[in-house]
C-alpha cells in the first residue's frame, strides 16, 4: 500500500521557509527523508495527514509494530521548544502526552496520540479569548492541569537536552529592557521600560524550589483524549519557580480588556487557582507583556504592538507592580 505523501499545512511551510531562512529551507527539502528514516527506526506506519495548527514542526499520525497508533513529531528545534522531549520525560504522561521515544539527531519525538484532541479552547490568535467570562471554566480546567504538571526535574537519559532555565530567560530581558534597541526605545514609553528591569531585579531571586514549568500556557495546547479527559501537548518546558508558569496565560487573559480592573482580577483568579504569590505572578505577566511588545517591534506588526502596549500598560497600573521596589 502506497504511503500518504509528506506534506504540511501551507501555514507551516511558510513560517519554516521565512521565519528560519536557510536553516528552514534545509529542514524542509530533508523532511521526507526524514521521515522515512524515522519510520524505518521506529518501524512506523505514516498512516494520514499531517496535523494542522502547529507553527514549525511536522506532526502526523503513524501506526507502531505492535499495531498501536502514535504521532511522529520532527520539529524545527529553537530555543522554546529546545527542552521539550525532556519535558516530557519529566512528566511520564501524568497529565500530558506520553513520549514514547526520542531521536537526539533531529529532535523528533514519538508520542501518544491524543484523541479526538479537540482543543480545550480554539485559538484564534491575538486578542485570545481567555479573559472572557463564558470561559473561565475552562480556566479553570486548565489551571488545576498546569498546577499538577509543575514537579522537580528527574536525570535524563543520555542525549536529551537540559531543559532550559527561567532565569536565563531574566538576564535576557533585562539586557533587552535596560539596554534597549533604538527603535525600541523609541516606541516604548520610559516607564514601561523602567519597569521591566524592576521586575526583572525582582524575579531574578527564584522564590521556592526549581520546577518543570511550562512557557506556553494557552488553552489550545490543553487537548480531550482517551486515557484523561484532557492532556497537555507541545510543551514548552523551563525550569523555574512555580509562578513563572501563569504569566502568558494571564497575558492574554487580559488581551480582551485590556485596562487595570480586569488586569488586576485576571492577576488575582489565575494566580489563586494555581496556588502562586499573585504579585510574582503579576510580574512574570508583565515581562511577557513586555516579550511581545519587543517582537512586534522587530516584526513590525502594527496591530500586535497596539495589543500588547495595551496589555502592559493595564498589568503596569494594578497595585502588585505599582508598588514594585525602585
Amino acid at each position: 500500500m502506497p504511503r500518504p505523501p509528506i506534506a504540511l499545512p501551507s501555514d507551516v511551510t511558510e513560517t519554516v521557509g521565512t521565519v528560519f531562512g536557510a536553516r528552514g529551507q534545509t529542514w524542509l527539502a530533508e523532511l521526507p527523508d526524514r521521515v522515512e528514516q524515522l519510520c524505518a527506526h521506529w518501524e512506523l506506519e505514516p498512516i494520514g495527514s499531517a496535523f494542522h495548527g502547529g507553527t514549525h514542526s511536522y506532526a502526523a499520525p503513524v501506526r507502531r509494530g505492535d499495531d498501536s497508533v502514535a504521532v511522529l513529531k520532527i520539529p524545527v528545534v529553537d530555543a522554546e521548544n529546545a527542552g521539550e522531549a525532556s519535558g516530557l520525560f519529566c512528566y511520564d504522561g501524568d497529565g500530558a502526552v506520553r513520549l514514547h521515544d526520542y531521536d537526539p539527531a533531529s529532535g523528533a519525538l514519538l508520542l501518544e496520540w491524543a484523541r479526538p484532541g479537540t482543543a480545550l479552547l480554539e485559538q484564534p490568535g491575538f486578542p485570545s479569548l481567555e479573559g472572557l467570562p463564558e470561559h473561565s471554566g475552562k480556566v479553570g480546567t486548565a489551571c488545576r492541569l498546569f498546577r499538577r504538571l509543575r514537579r522537580e526535574p528527574v536525570p535524563l537519559p543520555d542525549g536529551y537536552p537540559a531543559v532550559p532555565t527561567v532565569s536565563s530567560l531574566v538576564t535576557e530581558w533585562s539586557d533587552r529592557f535596560g539596554s534597549p534597541e533604538p527603535e525600541f526605545a523609541r516606541i516604548v514609553p520610559p516607564a514601561l521600560l523602567d519597569l521591566a528591569v524592576r521586575c526583572c531585579e525582582q524575579l531574578s531571586q527564584p522564590q521556592g524550589p526549581a520546577l518543570i514549568v511550562n512557557r506556553d500556557t494557552h488553552l489550545g495546547n490543553i487537548v480531550a483524549a482517551e486515557r484523561e479527559p484532557w492532556l497537555l501537548i507541545d510543551p514548552k518546558p523551563y525550569l523555574g519557580e512555580a509562578a513563572f508558569d501563569i504569566g502568558f496565560l494571564i497575558v492574554i487573559r487580559v488581551q480582551r480588556f485590556p485596562a487595570i480592573d480586569h488586569a488586576e482580577q485576571m492577576v488575582t483568579s489565575t494566580s489563586t487557582a494555581t496556588g502562586v504569590d499573585p504579585a510574582r505572578a503579576a510580574a512574570w505577566a508583565y515581562l511577557r507583556a513586555m516579550e511581545e511588545i519587543s517582537w512586534a517591534v522587530t516584526d513590525h506588526n502594527a496591530d500586535d504592538l497596539r495589543l500588547h502596549l495595551a496589555v502592559a500598560t493595564a498589568l503596569a497600573g494594578i497595585p502588585a507592580l505599582r508598588e514594585t521596589p525602585a
